[in-house]
């Protein structure tokens, strides 16, 4: 009985110290690549290019469906009288899906400009990752959440500086002097092979 009493004692011991050191190895740290993609060269033309794409695409959109609405209504309003019933019930059925397109419009507009504002976004995103990953990598973190996840973490730390450091774009002193000030070395950065995509 006291082997198995010794053994249990033993085995518990043990589990304790394997968690120990493992929560020794646990690095944690936090990252928003919103505050990054903020400091991005060239991001500024996003929004310009999105006020560019609402004027030339979807308000032509929106004014040519408005146009084929009215066409197809005076259409039905002046043929109707002569129409078989199975014609008369796919016009009014076209009638019904048009109009209600235009009745929603503002929300396919918003579906539209999110799509496009992604793939404008998405080579920035995809530099900003790389920058990440080699971080990841390098500094050989456990866990990484956004800021608004996690409540409390001891030791954690914001990766921002790091991932900017690594990227090798022109930042503003103030965060230059910060990434000096944290020996962070901005040797082996993460230099984009092309710019972003323009559309």
């Amino acid at each position: 009985m006291k082997k198995a009493i010794v053994l249990f004692a033993a085995l518990g011991l043990s589990m304790i110290m394997a968690g120990t050191t493992m929560a020794q190895n646990i690095k944690i740290g936090v990252f928003d690549e919103q505050n990054v993609l903020a400091l991005m060269p060239g991001i500024q033309k996003v929004d310009t290019l999105l006020n560019q794409y609402m004027t030339d695409s979807l308000n032509e959109q929106r004014d040519y469906a408005i146009s084929e609405f009215k066409r197809k209504d005076s259409i039905y309003k002046a043929d109707s009288a002569r129409m078989n019933s199975s014609m008369k019930s796919i016009m009014q059925k076209d009638l019904a899906d048009q109009f209600a397109k235009l009745q929603n419009w503002q929300q396919y507009q918003n579906q539209m400009m999110q799509q496009k504002q992604q793939q404008l976004l998405q080579p920035y995103y995809d530099i900003i990752g790389k920058a990440f990953q080699a971080v990841m990598a390098e500094q050989k973190y456990t866990y990484v959440f956004k800021p608004d996840a996690l409540l409390y973490a001891e030791k954690s730390e914001e990766l921002t500086l790091r991932v900017l450091a690594k990227m090798k774009i022109p930042l503003p002193k103030e965060l230059e002097d910060q990434i000096k000030a944290l020996g962070i070395s901005t040797s082996g950065g993460i230099t984009p092979s092309k710019a972003p995509v323009k559309h």
